[in-house]
């Protein structure tokens, strides 16, 4: 039997591999604060939105990433637009513009001649495409994660356990969430090409669920987390390499079978 460590001789494998770790250190510091701050389904509603500009990209001839990233931001901040408003609650406008996002992008794709072929790679993840650019996109957005979370953990922390108590404290709870929110945006959609729409928000919340078994803090629970989806996204590389299965699929099942044993 073939070693299945010899696939990382390859450079796409590599580039696949440090995308996977990356997006583990952004998992570990957004990943946390949507968690923490009880936001899954607004990351839910923002991965599903993007879909939306996906398909208007492909009709105009546009980068489908591109258009995802436009999309995710604008659903960030609509989300927190409509809840802001207080005329309709904040899920209600998560599943609005979620079936949105959702249904013009089936209409785009729709009305594009030709196949969109890669529309499977964004909706599962096509790992084989990830190139050095989204290395260094998802480098760039790794640092960029680390460095917020560092520099400002404290009012990040307080609005995401009591954004009331956090207000009245003088930290601009609000602003805080719509930062975090844009960035949650910009992370979910650099991860598209690597696991999908469909399956983005598991490594993005699975590993909070396994780490918050043994550590408490914030801090240390952004730490613990990323080092799991680390982890868990090295095991799901190599058996999905190994048995020629989807990366995003395997890399899932293998956080969720985790959380199945460490309860």
């Amino acid at each position: 039997m073939n070693n299945p460590l010899s696939i990382f001789a390859h450079d796409f494998a590599l580039n696949a591999a440090l995308v996977m770790l990356l997006l583990a250190v952004v998992s570990g510091v957004v990943g946390t604060y949507v968690v923490v701050r009880r936001q899954v389904f607004v990351a839910g509603g923002i991965t599903h939105a993007s879909f939306g500009g996906i398909g208007i990209a492909y009709y105009f001839g546009l980068s489908p990433i591109g258009g995802a990233l436009v999309a995710a931001v604008l659903t960030a901040l609509g989300i927190e637009a409509l809840g802001k408003g207080g005329k309709v609650r904040e899920d209600s406008a998560i599943a609005m513009l979620w079936s949105l996002g959702m249904a013009v992008g089936v209409i785009f794709m729709c009305l594009t001649p030709g196949y969109a072929q890669n529309l499977m790679g964004f909706m599962f993840g096509d790992i084989l495409a990830v190139g050095r650019t989204d290395v260094w996109a998802m480098a760039a957005m790794a640092a960029l994660a680390v460095g917020v979370g560092t520099i400002f953990y404290r009012p990040i922390m307080y609005s995401a356990f009591d954004a009331e108590g956090a207000a009245l404290s003088g930290w601009q709870s609000r602003a805080i969430n719509t930062a975090m929110l844009v960035l949650t945006a910009v992370g979910i959609v650099l991860a598209i090409k690597a696991v999908g729409i469909i399956l983005v928000l598991s490594v993005l919340t699975i590993p909070q669920a396994i780490a918050g078994v043994f550590v408490r803090s914030m801090g240390r629970l952004m730490v613990a987390s990323g080092a799991v989806a680390a982890v868990g996204s090295a095991v799901g590389l190599v058996v999905a390499f190994w048995l020629d299965l989807p990366v995003g699929a395997v890399t899932t099942a293998v956080l969720i079978c985790a959380k199945l044993v460490i309860k």
